[in-house]
């Protein structure tokens, strides 16, 4: 049985405030409590690497552990582009292309090795590696993005967020309209929901002369964290299929 939650609406709506905690909770350690990108990124792969052991060794999907790697990754994604993109000096564009590449090359990996990149394959060892791998790619590639489109494009975070909002409208018009390849939808939600998550972050705890609302990014942590504890304590979630069932595997 996969262990990986059946994609609905409460699904999308916990991954956007995951990502959004994960930019404001990456900000906290790495700026507010001054640890540094370095020191932030390796605190939050530490934990991301336990949380991903423990998730392939748990014998059913667990909601708590499922979404708690999921913010781990997103943490770690946060950390990890910005000290990629201003500590390495790579940029926030090189930086993109970097992760794009090798988001590409896992998924590439794969779908060699299974012959299908649908969530609905998450059912063993392997293919959890590959899943887990994919998503952090995933969210290390949306906080890069996030950042390009709010930094180097000039949109500013409010004006990033609605680029980004846009996007998923267009993919939700292609999920109900066309013949688009269910699985590759998901995937291309999955990642502009993570710069979507970083802008609105970003707008939140920034300063506002750089175009944010300057909150407290703890306090702001704290207040996503306790949405998600909610969501998932009255909007209960269990092993799904991916929407693509009934499709193309590809």
């Amino acid at each position: 049985m996969t262990k990986v939650p059946e994609v609905t609406l409460v699904f999308w709506i916990i991954k956007v405030a995951a990502t959004t905690l994960g930019e404001t909770g990456g900000d906290t350690v790495t700026m507010t409590l001054h640890w540094g990108y370095l020191a932030g990124t390796a605190l939050f792969a530490v934990a991301l690497v336990g949380l991903v052991i423990a998730q392939i060794m748990a014998n059913s999907f667990r909601p708590s552990l499922y979404w708690l790697t999921i913010i781990a990754s997103t943490t770690f994604g946060t950390t990890m582009a910005d000290f990629a993109d201003r500590s390495l000096g790579i940029g926030y564009t090189g930086g993109s292309a970097l992760l794009l590449v090798s988001l590409l090359a896992v998924l590439a990996a794969w779908h060699w090795s299974e012959g299908s990149i649908s969530v609905e394959t998450v059912s063993t060892p392997r293919v959890e590696a590959f899943y887990w791998a994919a998503i952090t790619f995933s969210q290390t590639l949306g906080t890069a993005l996030g950042d390009w489109m709010a930094d180097t494009s000039g949109l500013g975070y409010g004006g990033g967020a609605l680029v980004f909002a846009a996007g998923l409208l267009v993919l939700i018009a292609a999920f109900y309209w066309t013949s688009v390849s269910r699985v590759l939808l998901f995937w291309a939600a999955f990642i502009l929901t993570r710069p979507l998550g970083a802008t609105v972050g970003d707008f939140l705890d920034k300063p506002i002369d750089h175009g944010g609302l300057a909150l407290s990014r703890p306090l702001a942590s704290a207040a996503i964290a306790v949405f998600i504890v909610a969501c998932l304590l009255v909007l209960p979630q269990r092993a799904g299929a991916h929407p693509g069932r009934s499709g193309a595997s590809s």
